[in-house]
C-alpha cells in the first residue's frame, strides 16, 4: 500500500497533529553511561593537570642544575617529553629531556671560549634529591660560538670563510695596517677547534702581523665551558659563527663540572 511521505518521516516516532514528535527522556542506563562518561573525563582531565605539574616541576630542577653547574645568567629552558611524567619520575628518571642555553660564561684561561647558545637533547636523566646535580644515560648537543665571541676569544676579527668549514681571520694594527687570512676549522681532540691550512687572503703578511695571526691560529682553542663527558665530533662554519657537535655518554651537570680536558 502507498505510504505518505509524511508517514515515511515519522515511522517509528509518535506523532501529534500539531507537527511535534515526542522524544522520550534517557531511560536510566543511559544517565548511568553519561554520568560515567563525565566522570571518567573529569578524572582523566585531573589526571593530565596533575602530570603537568610534575613535569613543570622536573623542568624547574634539571634547569636549576644547569644553571648552577654552568653559572648561566638566566635559567635554560628544558621540556621534558613523554606522558606520563609521574609514571617515569616514579622510575627515577626521565625518558627524554630538551634543553637550551644562552650564554654560557667563559672562566679565565680554563674555560677561554664562551658559548653563545647550547641546545641539548638528554635521555636517561637523573637528578638528585638536593637538585644540585643532574646524569643522563647519553646526550646529544650543539653549541653555537658566534664570531664576535671567537674573535674576542682570539685576539683577531674573525667571519665566514668563502670556503665551507673555512674562516677568515683578519689581524689589525695601528699605522701598519691590517692582513686577513683563510683557515681551515676543525674538531681537535680534548675538545678543541683547529685553525689549520691558513691562506693569505688579503693584505701583506708582515712579521708584526704574521706574529699575531700565529699566536691566535696556532694552537686549537679548547671549548671548556660544557659539562663533563661531552666529546666534539664535528665543527660547521655558519654565517654568523661555529656550530660545534658533541655527544656523550654518562653526562653530569653540577657546580664546577665543566670539561678540563
Amino acid at each position: 500500500m502507498y505510504q505518505s511521505q509524511r508517514d515515511e518521516e515519522y515511522v517509528g516516532e509518535p506523532y501529534y497533529g500539531d507537527g511535534s514528535v515526542y522524544v522520550s527522556p534517557p531511560t536510566r542506563t543511559r544517565r548511568r553511561v553519561i554520568i560515567a562518561a563525565a566522570s571518567l573525563a573529569a578524572l582523566l582531565i585531573g589526571a593530565v593537570a596533575v602530570d603537568r605539574i610534575a613535569a613543570a616541576r622536573a623542568e624547574s630542577r634539571t634547569a636549576q642544575a644547569f644553571q648552577d653547574g654552568m653559572g648561566t645568567a638566566d635559567r635554560p629552558s628544558v621540556h621534558v617529553s613523554g606522558f606520563p611524567v609521574l609514571a617515569q619520575l616514579a622510575e627515577g628518571r626521565l625518558d627524554h629531556v630538551d634543553l637550551t642555553a644562552h650564554d654560557i660564561p667563559a672562566n679565565g684561561t680554563t674555560r677561554p671560549l664562551p658559548v653563545t647558545r647550547l641546545t641539548v637533547g638528554m635521555d636517561g636523566l637523573t637528578t638528585s634529591g638536593s637538585a644540585d646535580e643532574a646524569n643522563a644515560r647519553s646526550v646529544r648537543a650543539t653549541a653555537y660560538l658566534s664570531y664576535a665571541d671567537v674573535s674576542n676569544a682570539l685576539g683577531v676579527e674573525v667571519s665566514q670563510g668563502d670556503d665551507p668549514d673555512r674562516i677568515n681571520a683578519t689581524a689589525s694594527l695601528p699605522i701598519v695596517g691590517d692582513v686577513t687570512v683563510s683557515a681551515a676549522v676543525s674538531a681537535a681532540t680534548g675538545n678543541r677547534i683547529a685553525f689549520t691550512d691558513v691562506r693569505a687572503e688579503q693584505g701583506e703578511l708582515i712579521p708584526p702581523l704574521k706574529s699575531l695571526l700565529d699566536k691566535a691560529l696556532d694552537e686549537p682553542i679548547p671549548l671548556q665551558s660544557l659539562p663533563q663527558g661531552l666529546q666534539l665530533r664535528s665543527v660547521t662554519t655558519t654565517e654568523g659563527g661555529i656550530d660545534a657537535r658533541f655527544t656523550g655518554r654518562s653526562v653530569t651537570f653540577r657546580p664546577d663540572s665543566s670539561s678540563s680536558a
